[in-house]
């Protein structure tokens, strides 16, 4: 293992490429593994060599990865400049801002699609799904479909505008906290302490909405990687990316630990026949976002 994050670009060989469309909005998706399905959706600005590497963690860890691209240069590892111009775009780009209130937006519920479709595809109780930054709360509103069983909530940042928002409706927020607690379910999310863009006022947040199922791993800046690639050092500039630009590859790190714990946490929740637990015979196309929607 090396000390050092990928450096050069990455050309996911060892992926396969698929596109999937659902509700007219289509995009590429990057396959690889096999067992039950993870979702890991990329951080900003884009499928970063980092996040094909820790995709490639969950691979090897008896899952099937379905990887979406989502936006940016897939492999690219972007200069700044790049990165803050793939930044502005998603801001605006009607794929992540709800149609209307209290709706989601259309990469999020084509998100939850693809989380039906890879259970479909692969089986097993059901899905796992980890977002990071900008899809940070991403896998938690996922927990809207019944596929999904064990997310994993890396270093939320949206709101931006709003340190203390969590970026999820009251009554989803509620929705999601009755399945956690009725399917004995958790969330797993991690942050590094002095993340300028995660606080520990949404960290808090999370906790007030979700209670005791909301288990927080929050690393001390120290475990950050020091040298991360252009666009976190210079745009980013804080500890942030915590299983990707930030994580350190060796043995002892806390970031290798928290990599280590995600796995596990998978593997609790998926690796498991489905008749014996939790959600595992939940019908995909009985979604609880509709019951969050009816509050």
């Amino acid at each position: 293992m090396s000390a050092s994050p990928p450096s050069a670009a990455d050309p996911l060989a060892d992926f396969q490429p698929r596109d999937f469309t659902f509700d007219g909005l289509g995009k590429r998706v990057y396959v690889a593994g096999r067992g039950p399905a993870v979702v890991v959706m990329t951080e900003m600005p884009g499928i970063s060599p980092q996040v094909a590497r820790f995709a490639r963690w969950v691979r090897d860890a008896g899952f099937t990865v379905y990887m979406p691209s989502l936006f940016g240069r897939d492999g690219a590892v972007p200069t700044a400049e790049e990165g803050v111009a793939v930044f502005k775009r998603a801001c605006v780009s009607a794929e992540f801002r709800a149609l209307a209130a209290g709706s989601p937006a259309p990469a999020i519920r084509w998100l939850r699609r693809l989380a039906a479709a890879a259970h479909a595809e692969c089986g097993g109780p059901g899905v796992g799904a980890i977002g990071m930054c900008f899809t940070g709360n991403f896998a938690l509103s996922m927990m809207l479909e019944a596929p999904t069983l064990a997310p994993v909530v890396c270093q939320p940042s949206l709101p931006m505008e709003d340190p203390a928002g969590t970026g999820l409706a009251p009554a989803e927020l509620g929705a999601i906290r009755e399945r956690l607690e009725r399917e004995d379910l958790t969330v797993l999310a991690l942050r590094f302490e002095g993340d300028r863009w995660c606080t520990a006022q949404r960290f808090e947040a999370y906790r007030q909405a979700l209670g005791p199922r909301f288990v927080a791993r929050v690393l001390p800046d120290s475990a950050a990687n020091p040298e991360p690639p252009p666009f976190f050092r210079h745009v980013v500039n804080s500890p942030h990316s915590v299983v990707t630009a930030h994580l350190i590859d060796e043995a002892g790190q806390p970031t290798l630990a928290a990599r280590d714990e995600i796995l596990a946490f998978f593997a609790q929740r998926l690796l498991r026949p489905s008749s014996d637990g939790a959600g595992a015979d939940a019908p995909a196309d009985q979604p609880l976002a509709e019951a969050a929607g009816a509050r």
